[in-house]
């Protein structure tokens, strides 16, 4: 059977793919790319507007990347993370300058992110927050207020209805932002799809991998319309395939994948797109998580823009599921078993049972248990006014602790093989919003030999803050911001 050539495979037809494919292409424009989707289109895992939050994640509201402590809340986290997304929003204006991303507001739209919460000592903590972050040059745009009067010019939705007696804080950023990661997507592939060198290959599902005799990669794709195979032979293999990535990565048989497991998590939208209510509402409003709930079930009332379509969004509702992709099979868990992960399955499974009981306990709520949940962010929701969505499956990292136990990770994680061939992003949130720096990252790992002179000057181009800290350089983060803010049009939420 004859084998097809690649410089790069990249498996999963999703931001990640599409953005380090960008990447590359960039770098080296005759670089030979095959991009390999199981489904008959791109974007519609996790990237789909429908399967994610579509927040631009900065850590400007989202209050589980500053968990409180003994020693007060830590702000550690949120700062990498704004420091990330800023990566992605360099990558996207870059792309709009040079016509290879449409306008913006084709994939990314000014949307305030508040922070939101009530009683005291939920108070106290944002409070502490607020003046921690506040402190640091990514956050002095931050503003804060106890005012019922001010919360209600921010957010009229949320406030209306609300007992005046209970305390009640809020941050906002104005500048913060609303990403179709759907949208965005399709339009980075279409933009490739324009260079002889790079190659979409929809409905093509991963069925092998093992090492070629020459060093490299034979990757065995089945068309799932025609039931034909077709081996490509690769220098290097990257596997952004969401959920679906760790499946992928345990095939390679790399000894870096050997401990990691999975944890796969559903998630489901209330959607309302009742124009009226639809339009006294413009942020994203992000509370305190349950307690017991994995971070991506943070509660948040949403402004999207979906194929540029407006709506709300209110939710995640966590659910068990055995499924590692929205589309995949209920027996993907257990395939996933093997000798080298089952210690740390089983670890994770027994010392997590509080989150297992959270999971089911999520999943048998009737619409009216939902409805009320909603209503401690918007007082005056009618039931007959929002529906049920489903939202994309997440699989959270399980891998061996320093003592060879397992432990559940909330994060992502690039794995990599040795010499840098293979290499497989793994876990959730932050995700889509820092694929820029995820991907650089991946080249940093991947393609070091080659990362010199002219690739370090081209990315310099595309990402003007590479090689420097935007968290310790206030000046940097100054001009690079104002770029950005203008040319993405964030300045006019």
């Amino acid at each position: 059977m004859p084998k097809i050539q690649a410089d790069a495979l990249l498996v999963g037809g999703g931001v990640m793919s599409a953005t380090l494919a960008t990447l590359l292409s960039k770098l080296d424009p005759s670089m030979k790319l095959i991009l390999a989707e199981r489904l008959d289109h791109v974007a519609h895992e996790s990237t789909d507007g429908w399967n994610n939050a579509g927040t631009g994640h900065a850590g400007y509201c989202e209050l589980n990347y500053t968990p409180e402590t003994a020693e007060g809340v830590e702000i550690d986290r949120a700062l990498s993370i704004n420091a990330n997304f800023e990566i992605s929003l360099q990558l996207w204006s870059s792309l709009v300058k040079t016509g290879e991303l449409p306008a913006p507001n084709q994939f990314i739209n000014p949307t305030p992110h508040i922070s939101f919460v009530w009683g005291e000592k939920n108070v106290a903590f944002l409070r502490e927050r607020y003046s921690k972050l506040s402190q640091h040059h990514l956050f002095k745009e931050m503003e804060y207020s106890e005012d019922f009067a001010v919360l209600n010019q921010w957010m009229p939705l949320v406030m209306t209805g609300r007992d005046t007696s209970v305390p009640v804080a809020a941050t906002r950023i104005s500048h913060g932002s609303d990403v179709d990661f759907g949208s965005l997507t399709r339009n980075l592939i279409a933009s490739l799809e324009s260079n002889e060198q790079f190659n979409l290959m929809v409905s093509h599902e991963v069925t092998d991998i093992e090492r070629a005799k020459d060093k490299r990669w034979d990757v065995r794709l089945k068309n799932l319309g025609t039931g034909k195979t077709v081996t490509i032979n690769a220098a290097n293999v990257f596997l952004g395939a969401g959920g679906g990535a760790l499946p992928l990565l345990q095939k390679s048989g790399i000894p870096e994948s050997k401990g990691y497991g999975g944890f796969p998590v559903s998630g489901q939208w209330l959607v309302c797109q009742n124009d009226e209510a639809v339009k006294r509402h413009h942020a994203k409003v992000y509370g305190k998580a349950a307690l017991g709930a994995p971070p991506m079930s943070v509660p948040h009332l949403d402004t999207r823009i979906i194929n540029g379509k407006p709506a709300l969004l209110f939710g995640p509702f966590a659910g068990f599921t055995t499924k590692f992709l929205k589309k995949g099979s209920k027996l993907d868990l257990i395939k996933s078993i093997r000798p080298n992960n089952l210690v740390q399955m089983m670890d994770v499974g027994v010392n997590n049972m509080d989150l297992t009981k959270y999971l089911i306990g999520e999943v048998r709520q009737s619409h009216e248990d939902r409805v009320n949940a909603l209503r401690d962010y918007f007082p005056e929701a009618r039931s007959d006014k929002w529906t049920l969505a489903e939202a994309g499956q997440r699989v959270q990292i399980i891998k061996k602790d320093a003592k060879g136990r397992g432990k559940l990770e909330f994060g992502t994680e690039l794995v990599a093989s040795k010499d840098g061939s293979m290499s497989a992003l793994l876990g959730a949130s932050p995700g889509a919003s820092v694929a820029a720096q995820a991907m650089i990252e991946v080249i940093e790992r991947c393609f070091a030999s080659r990362l010199t002179g002219d690739w370090q000057a081209r990315l310099k181009e595309l990402v003007p803050s590479y090689g420097e800290s935007l968290v310790n350089d206030a000046d940097l983060l100054a001009r690079v911001r104002e770029h950005t803010l203008s040319t993405l049009k964030l300045t006019s939420a």
